[in-house]
């Protein structure tokens, strides 16, 4: 591109679209579809990639592929030979780089800030050949720019996201100072220490922005927790995404003990108190309309109260076995499991890998209207009209053990009792199983197997145990690859044995690796599935169960009865290309038994 361009030339649809056929993207017939288009109202003000985007035009150089607007906000910054930049608000640094200049002016020129690091402001565009207003930026800060080419709807978005952020931390900063002070203040860094020592409305309307502000990004972002954190300066909010944690905002101390008092307010928890852990409840909408649940919890820290809130999938009991990540020997195991009229059902793995939503699907299914289903949780994490759930309260001593002498009562068919923490409910689960009553349970071990362990540490006798368990499935949750940009490469016998070793299993002749994209955020990852070890009780387990055992040695059996342990499920995804090695033996470090 010789081209030279005056300072505030916009972009032509025409020469876009020349650019465009020249390099044989663009046929001549979608080209002028792309005209047609421009020329209705439906094209007035738009920007030409935009027009392009939405006239649905195939890709001459992609078979069957239609052109996109990212993939053609990438095309023109190679065009016009600026770097092009993908929009991750969670690597920005909100209140820094909206402080650089105004909403106004960055709305009049659809700039957007992005970093400001070492004398250097990185700035976002999509016009390319506007740059009047670099000489400003440069004059005001005495620094350099540097453009980078970024999606024109992601820079509409963030624009407004990003400003009524900072419009509402700066607001409610504002607002605390003022009710400390009646002095006159000189700039934004004393509101920020004027803050620290007076207490905010929680229904101050910047707060109530900040709280809605901030699910409504955790929505956006598939965050499955939020976790904010106080600290000696700036407390913490970050996210869980596929399984790993992001730093994602730092927010003054006291206007994050605001954001908590709110949350708790909504949440129906009492604000007064903090210093013990308290657990509540929201019900709200994300913005496609979709209700959805967040679980409270806080706990007291030196720094002051943090919480956790962990968003609950509003389709998680939609989901099927196949899309839980099951195949079809795990699927038809665990429905002959399930199938069971009475015995107990345990589901084992360490928080966070998926075992509610293991049990809530299972449960979903097996609720019929000939079946009294009911369960006793700590807390109930979703409520589930097709089955009758109870909440533990120990303050009034409603503990797992009564719930379930009070569930038994209630001529139940299938009970789910949230987890079994110490021998009294576990009697009590033994004791509901044997008078013919389906129960199911969690146990936090590595491995299916050590669930017998437990029971026996717990104080169960083995010969309950024994008579009772009718199978144990440990499960972790493990990224899956992105489809856009997963790349195919072969694999050798040393990595292949790294996994799947000391057992014999059939090297793929390739596997795929993550590279990172613009629809996974450059992860190479995107959602996440479940590997599955199921251990059925058969009369050799039982016999080594009562004749007493080492988990090792009952592992070992379990494994020449036919159960698959966790990384041998982890490698057929593998082998399937839906996920990698890396990501199995991170799950799943512990080593196999032969």
């Amino acid at each position: 591109m010789n081209d030279q361009k005056q300072a505030n030339e916009k972009l032509d649809l025409n020469r876009v679209l020349l650019w465009l056929q020249a390099d044989g993207i663009l046929s001549d017939s979608d080209s002028e579809k792309c005209r047609q288009l421009a020329a209705g109202n439906i094209g007035k003000g738009k920007h030409p990639l935009k027009i392009i985007a939405e006239a649905g035009v195939q890709d001459k150089t992609q078979l069957g592929k239609l052109l996109i607007l990212e993939n053609l906000t990438s095309w023109l910054a190679d065009k016009v030979g600026l770097p092009y930049y993908y929009i991750d608000p969670l690597k920005i640094d909100i209140p820094t780089v909206t402080s650089l200049y105004s909403r106004n002016y960055a709305f009049n020129y659809n700039i957007l800030p992005i970093m400001f690091h070492k004398r250097e402001i990185v700035i976002a565009t999509a016009e390319p050949y506007v740059r009047s207003w670099e000489a400003d930026l440069v004059r005001m800060h005495n620094c350099t720019i540097k453009r980078v080419l970024s999606n024109p709807d992601d820079i509409s978005r963030y624009l407004g996201e990003f400003y009524s952020f900072a419009k509402s931390l700066k607001g409610a900063t504002l607002a605390r100072a003022e009710d400390k002070s009646t002095g006159n203040i000189q700039n934004f860094e004393q509101l920020l220490e004027l803050s620290k020592s007076t207490d905010l409305d929680v229904n101050n309307q910047h707060i109530v922005n900040l709280v809605n502000w901030l699910l409504q990004f955790a929505f956006d972002q598939r965050a499955s927790d939020i976790h904010i954190e106080p600290r000696r300066t700036n407390g913490n909010v970050r996210f869980r995404i596929d399984g790993i944690l992001h730093t994602v905002y730092k927010l003054p101390p006291q206007i994050m003990n605001a954001v908590l008092s709110r949350l708790k307010i909504l949440g129906r928890m009492n604000i007064a108190e903090k210093r013990l852990p308290q657990d509540g409840r929201i019900k709200t909408q994300n913005n496609l309309q979709k209700e959805i649940e967040l679980r409270l919890s806080t706990m007291p820290t030196a720094f002051g109260e943090k919480m956790v809130m962990r968003i609950f999938d509003p389709e998680v009991l939609m989901r099927n076995y196949e899309q839980l990540g099951f195949n079809k020997r795990e699927l038809e195991l665990w429905s002959k499991m399930t199938a069971m009229s009475h015995g107990i059902i345990l589901v084992t793995g360490p928080t966070g890998s998926g075992k509610t939503t293991t049990l809530y699907s299972t449960l979903k299914n097996l609720a019929t209207p000939e079946v009294n289903l009911c369960t006793v949780e700590d807390p109930i994490e979703q409520i589930e009209p097709s089955f009758n759930q109870m909440q533990v309260q120990h303050n009034i001593g409603l503990d797992f053990a009564t719930g379930i002498r009070t569930l038994m009562r209630q001529d139940p068919d299938i009970i789910m009792v949230g987890e079994i923490r110490d021998l009294q409910t576990a009697e009590m689960v033994v004791q509901a199983s044997l008078t013919g009553h389906l129960v199911f349970s969690t146990l936090h071990t590595n491995n299916a197997p050590a669930a017998i362990t437990r029971l026996i540490n717990i104080g169960l006798p083995a010969y309950l145990i024994q008579q009772t368990i009718v199978g144990v499935m440990a499960q972790r949750l493990i990224r899956t690859l992105c489809k856009h940009c997963k790349k195919p490469n072969p694999i050798s016998d040393a990595e292949w044995q790294s996994l799947v070793a000391p057992f014999k299993v059939t090297k793929p002749d390739q596997v795929y690796h993550a590279v990172g994209c613009l629809e996974c955020r450059n992860t190479g990852y995107s959602g996440r599935i479940g590997i599955y070890e199921i251990f059925e009780s058969t009369k050799a387990l039982q016999k080594l169960i009562v004749e007493g055992f080492e988990t090792e040695l009952l592992q070992k059996q379990a494994c020449k009865e036919g159960m698959r342990p966790l990384r041998l499920s982890g490698a057929e995804k593998v082998a399937k290309g839906v996920t990698t090695i890396e990501e199995v033996l991170r799950v799943a470090p512990e080593g196999l038994s032969s």
